[in-house]
Formats: structure tokens, C-alpha cells, sequence
């Protein structure tokens, strides 16, 4: 049977302080139910506000659909994203994103289960990293 998630259905929560640092709003969309492997859920950071480094063990997508923020893999120079955007983040990928220093940032994840985990979450990025992004 199709099934319908109304709008309002689901409580929204704050993204937790060992996840995320700064103001975070999470909305759930969709879990999966099997066979499906996919989730989805609506995330709003505040000016500041970023995930933790994660890794995804079968990637992430991500749809900006408001504001301006950056998406950075370890190693690598962060990058702009906008509403409008659409973002790959591959398999194990080391990354964090988030909203910049003055805007917010809203994203719908979209994630998949391997084994019952969606994500695997590490250290904090720091306030000097993030300060490097640009």
C-alpha cells in the first residue's frame, strides 16, 4: 500500500551537540522500509552551524534548498552550495557541510542503509577548520 507522510506528521528535532555544532534543525521526511534502503530527512543549520566529519557507507546525496553553505571532503578545499545544488558525496568519503558564517543553510539528505547504519560519525570540525573553507 502507497503511504503518505503529512506534512507535520513527524516532529522535528535539534541536531545533536555530538553531531553537529552551531543550530541545527532536523525534519524527518522518509526511513526506509524493506526492501528499501533509503532515508531522507530536511536539515536546517543557522548561520555557523555544520555536521561533525561522517562518512556515509553507501553515500549521500544532498538537494540545497535554501541558502548558501559549503560542503568540504578531508584533504580537500571546501566548496560553495546553493539552493538549487545537488551534491554526490561518494561511499566513505570523509566530508562535513554546513551553512556559512552569515547564512543559513537548509538540505534534504538523502542516505542509505548497509546493515542498519546510514552514517558514521567523527571528530568535530574545528573552528579553525571551518574558518578555512575559503
Amino acid at each position: 500500500m502507497t503511504d503518505i507522510y503529512k506534512c507535520g506528521s513527524q516532529a522535528s528535532y535539534a541536531g545533536p551537540e555530538e553531531w553537529f555544532t552551531g543550530r541545527v534543525r532536523i525534519d524527518p521526511l522518509f526511513s526506509a522500509k524493506e526492501p528499501a534502503r533509503a532515508s531522507a530527512g530536511s536539515v536546517t543549520f543557522e548561520p555557523g552551524a555544520r555536521t561533525a566529519w561522517h562518512t556515509h557507507p553507501l553515500g549521500q546525496t544532498l538537494i540545497v534548498t535554501a541558502g548558501f553553505g559549503y560542503v568540504q571532503t578531508w584533504g580537500e578545499p571546501a566548496r560553495e552550495i546553493r539552493a538549487g545544488d545537488v551534491v554526490w558525496i561518494p561511499p566513505h568519503e570523509k566530508h562535513w557541510h554546513g551553512a556559512s558564517d552569515n547564512t543559513a543553510l537548509t538540505h534534504i539528505a538523502i542516505q542509505e542503509s548497509l546493515e542498519g547504519k546510514v552514517v558514521d560519525w567523527l571528530e568535530q570540525v574545528s573552528d579553525e577548520q571551518y574558518g578555512l573553507k575559503s
